[in-house]
């Protein structure tokens, strides 16, 4: 920190900054020097970006670097000395790393971010990263099989993410109309390459995820370099969001040999946005020829079932039975008489032998009746209500009640007689 010799006769300058105050501030060149030495302190810095601007000037490079993800860029300077060693490919547009040192100024305050080393980022560089982007998301499980959704048979609306006025957009909307006329789109346009590709992506999925209609949402690129369609496509926050989506998402990036991070996530992954298409809807002309072959079928097993009906039914009529049905009721007829025949003689056989049995019964039920014993002129007598068995019970004048076998006779004793019970 350069000393400051103060005015004479004039107060002591605060040692600190925050001790300044109106009465007694620091010269414009103190607090320059203080912020040239903190920044110098600053060590070198490698950092990522794309060029967005180039321009050499008296041999001096004034570039601006954009950062790969977010809205965030930066003016850097490569004197002449470093800018005349810098690589050709090194221009407007190119992916970079920068050895940057920030340096001020003091004369104008003016804060400049110089280059010290500046070397292009290859595509096998880029391609290394995707893939082991790729291998640690397969092993976290995002590409499992059990994740994918399957395709809705017919969707209802067809969520497509593509460019605005895009190749990839007519392609897949054609080459749906084509195979199912009355398929219906929701489109919504979003940057397909640059840094915000995976920033609109992500939101365009989100908006569609959450919309009732849609049931299939496909992400629509056409061709170009490596660097335009695998590296946008395999940004790690675009996977993710993918993955976490509830509708089946359908990957169109590029051709056949393009395979960016976007498309093993995906639920399906087409090999070109017309391939999409192909895969997204039935073609109406295959599924009436198959519906017209399932009618031909249909209606020729109706009729072959008719026919073996019809033959069946030709035979049964050509049977003697049927032929003279009537044969049938009287032999059924003959044989329900001698079931009526021989139920009747065994229902009499039975009726004559249960009489008999009652009869039987009758004779013997009879032979043991008290009216039997009255009927050979045997008596009852009766005395105080009671059978009367011995004489020496009833005394001269008693009356006795006699039952005989025809009526009843009142008497009263006259005598008494017994006799000897031996």
């Amino acid at each position: 920190m350069s000393e400051h010799i103060p005015a004479p006769n004039g107060p002591a300058q605060p040692q600190l900054a925050a001790d300044t105050t109106p009465d007694n501030p620091w010269p414009l060149a103190r607090l320059s020097e203080n912020l040239k030495n903190y920044i110098e302190r600053v060590s070198p810095t490698w950092v990522e970006g794309q060029l967005i601007e180039h321009r050499v000037s008296r041999g001096h490079a004034w570039m601006t670097m954009r950062d790969l993800d977010v809205e965030m860029s930066l003016p850097v300077v490569a004197w002449a000395r470093t800018a005349n060693g810098l690589d050709p490919s090194i221009k407007e547009g190119a992916r970079v790393v920068a050895l940057v040192k920030p340096n001020f100024y003091t004369k104008t305050g003016r804060l400049t971010m110089v280059v010290n080393d500046m070397r292009p980022v290859g595509i096998g560089e880029l391609l290394a990263r995707v893939e082991r982007l790729r291998r640690a998301l397969a092993e976290e499980g995002l590409f499992a099989p059990e994740r994918k959704k399957p395709l809705p048979v017919l969707p209802n609306t067809i969520g497509l993410i593509t460019g605005r006025d895009s190749d990839a957009m007519h392609d897949v909307q054609r080459n749906v109309w084509l195979r199912w006329p009355v398929a219906r789109f929701e489109v919504i346009h979003a940057a397909m390459q640059g840094p915000r590709v995976s920033d609109e992506v992500s939101a365009a999925l989100h908006v569609l995820d959450q919309d009732p209609r849609v049931d299939v949402i496909v992400v629509a690129r056409g061709g170009g370099a490596l660097e335009e369609v695998i590296l946008p496509f395999s940004d790690e926050a675009l996977v993710r969001t993918v993955s976490e989506l509830t509708t089946p998402v359908v990957s169109a990036i590029g051709h056949e040999a393009d395979r960016p991070v976007l498309d093993d996530v995906a639920d399906f992954r087409a090999s070109t946005p017309t391939d999409a298409a192909k895969n997204i809807v039935p073609d109406a002309a295959i599924e009436l020829a198959g519906i017209t072959d399932v009618r031909t079928r249909m209606a020729q097993a109706v009729q072959r079932l008719v026919d073996v009906q019809g033959q069946q039914i030709t035979q049964l009529r050509s049977r003697p039975v049927m032929a003279q049905p009537e044969t049938m009721i009287q032999l059924r007829a003959e044989e329900i008489s001698q079931l009526i025949t021989r139920s009747r003689a065994t229902f009499g056989h039975q009726l004559h032998r249960a009489t008999d049995h009652i009869e039987q019964l009758k004779a013997r039920v009879r032979s043991l009746s008290p009216q039997q014993t009255l009927n050979r002129g045997y008596a009852v007598v009766q005395h105080d209500n009671s059978i009367l068995r011995d004489a020496s019970r009833v005394a001269v004048g008693d009356d006795l009640d006699i039952l005989v076998a025809a009526g009843r006779l009142t008497a009263t004793t006259t005598s008494v007689t017994e006799t000897s019970k031996e």
